[in-house]
């Protein structure tokens, strides 16, 4: 998987008057497989399960405030030469700071934004503190075909694993509200895989890619400063190796 990086130039088209936000540079990676490849993605561009040709993760101001952010990527995609079908994310979080893993095949890259960290099951009516654009935004690169139930398998799998990275680096929390991922796997290339779950040989290493990727990114992003409360239990250290 060969991540690219690129820059623009922009403003919040959101924005009027004198007290607009200044042009803003702002950074973003691509992964540009080309045909061949089916991906399933909960993506606001190209999200579902079918033929895809690249991903894009670009990102925003901590402000941002549009309201058509399909629309938003495919103008930024446009802008970068993506044609086809592909994917697309936006993050508040690094997108410089993206954490990439390899295990046996499987390769992982994630921007992890962790200004708001939630658990995903709490009591109704309970309101997070500030809900604002702070992401996990994981690529998922498998080199093998998947079956249907595996791409959700293999969802399901990566999510596990990025909640017990978030844990473990001592988030009080199973990831943000806004988290978003993306599998990509060959269409062609012998019989499709029928599991990707954590205990199958493709889902335990998308299991391990996702959760070193994803620790060292959010132990990153507590060294820019930014503290994350202790969560009982999490150890306070965990090895993990990123290649």
């Amino acid at each position: 998987m060969r991540i690219e990086q690129f820059w623009r130039d922009e403003n919040d088209p959101a924005d009027a008057g004198p007290a607009r936000w200044p042009v803003q540079r702002l950074p973003m990676v691509a992964w540009r497989p080309g045909p061949g490849w089916t991906m399933i993605s909960s993506g606001v561009l190209g999200g579902g399960l079918g033929p895809r040709e690249w991903v894009l993760n670009a990102q925003v101001p901590g402000h941002y405030r549009r309201t058509d952010p399909a629309v938003h990527l495919a103008e930024i995609a446009a802008g970068l030469g993506l044609a086809g079908p592909g994917v697309g994310l936006l993050t508040a979080a690094q997108v410089t700071d993206l954490a990439e893993a390899e295990d046996e095949g499987v390769r992982v890259a994630a921007t992890v934004g962790l200004r708001v960290p939630t658990w995903a099951a709490v009591p109704p009516g309970t309101h997070d503190p500030e809900l604002g654009p702070g992401t996990i935004n994981i690529i998922v690169a498998v080199p093998v075909p998947l079956g249907d139930a595996a791409f959700v398998n293999a969802v399901i799998t990566a999510t596990e694993a990025k909640s017990q990275a978030v844990i473990e680096a001592g988030y009080h929390g199973t990831g943000t509200a806004s988290d978003a991922i993306c599998v990509a796997a060959p269409a062609q290339g012998g019989r499709a895989e029928d599991f990707a779950g954590p205990r199958s040989p493709w889902g335990a290493r998308i299991a391990r890619t996702v959760y070193a990727a994803v620790l060292a990114g959010a132990r990153g992003y507590r060294s820019t400063g930014l503290p994350a409360p202790r969560c009982p239990g999490a150890p306070d250290r965990v090895a993990v190796c990123v290649t």
